[in-house]
């Protein structure tokens, strides 16, 4: 459900009210409180636009179950929203405000999913938004993860007995015009810039090879942006890009993997973006750090807009947003995003 006090909850209230078809055999993994007071808030929503109410004057909300096990869900009745109590909350959080139980019960609610994925339960989970202060202020093992991506990766490492380093995973943000994978994710840019190594980036050209070889049914054609600006012009603006991006290409194409550049960064996505049903240069292009490759993405839309973490032996997807504790508990908030990524899912889950 993400962050209680964020419009994770709101919006898949409207999902499940707008979208049933795709919603169709979804749970959410949260907290029923939370999730019946968002049903109520996507309701009043929904009355405003329509200027229609129930026969009491009051919006009607779809119903919220609880559920007792992820099998329950063929039990659960059209317009209704299952939930599987996967976290301790005492009560739904003040809207828009940052708290350390806030934190703790949607780190609880995404532990409980990976699980239940990585044991075969689920088929595969979209991740609600989630604020990273308030997982830091959850304090204890939690307070260790910048975010989802490094949690779940944790899940994975533990499930499959190996260490965390075992298991590299990468995030990878897409919308219908543009595929982005990137080479480092939550870290400071300077941490950004001592990551751009030829390990890290030969082992990101890998991983996205391995995952869009399976989405697509082919090998992708991967396009490298540079570091530097121009791609570093021949080591005029930094050596990145001779001493170590080209190095890892030229290893990846000796494996197979469809893999050219490094391009100028400030291009490079533009030739990638499919636009008009015609398809881009390249299937996806590969970011050396997080802002690179995650602002042209989100400047088309972020009401389209994926995240596909990448490597894991689970299937994840998120909306392209954060909690927008500015608008939290006002309805304005647009599902869009999330409906893209319970989309995708089923999409990669086939």
């Amino acid at each position: 459900m993400g962050d209680a006090a964020g419009i994770g909850p709101e919006i898949i209230a409207k999902a499940f009210s707008d979208a049933p078809e795709d919603m169709a055999g979804c749970i959410v993994v949260g907290d029923v409180a939370v999730v019946r007071r968002a049903a109520q808030l996507a309701a009043i929503g929904r009355n405003k636009i329509n200027q229609n109410s129930s026969t009491d004057g009051q919006p009607q909300a779809l119903a919220v179950a609880e559920l007792a096990s992820l099998a329950d869900v063929k039990s659960v009745p059209p317009h209704c929203i299952g939930v599987w109590q996967g976290c301790t909350l005492a009560a739904p959080p003040e809207y828009g405000q940052i708290s350390a139980e806030s934190g703790r019960a949607a780190a609880e609610c995404i532990v409980a999913a990976a699980r239940a994925v990585l044991s075969g339960q689920a088929r595969g989970m979209v991740t609600a938004p989630i604020h990273k202060e308030a997982l830091a202020a959850a304090g204890g093992e939690y307070a260790r993860f910048p975010g989802h991506t490094e949690m779940l990766q944790a899940q994975a490492a533990a499930f499959l007995g190996k260490s965390v380093s075992q298991v590299p995973v990468r995030m990878m943000l897409a919308n219908p015009e543009l595929r982005t994978v990137l080479v480092s994710i939550h870290v400071s840019l300077r941490e950004a810039i001592d990551a751009v190594r030829f390990e890290a980036v030969l082992e990101t050209l890998q991983i996205t090879h391995s995952a869009l070889s399976q989405v697509l049914g082919r090998a992708p054609t991967i396009g490298v942006a540079g570091l530097n600006p121009h791609a570093g012009e021949g080591g005029l603006f930094g050596r990145e890009e001779i001493d170590v991006i080209a190095p890892a290409i030229a290893a990846a194409q000796a494996e197979g993997i469809r893999a050219s550049g490094p391009f100028a960064p400030d291009t490079v996505f533009m030739r990638a973006r499919a636009k008009n049903s015609h398809p881009g240069e390249f299937d996806v292009v590969l970011a050396m750090y997080h802002d690179q490759g995650l602002i042209p993405v989100k400047y088309m839309g972020v009401e389209q807009g994926v995240n596909v973490t990448l490597g894991l032996p689970l299937l994840r997807t998120s909306p392209d947003h954060g909690t927008a504790f500015d608008i939290a508990g006002t309805g304005q908030a647009d599902a869009s995003s999330l409906l893209a990524a319970i989309r995708m899912a089923r999409s990669l889950a086939q």
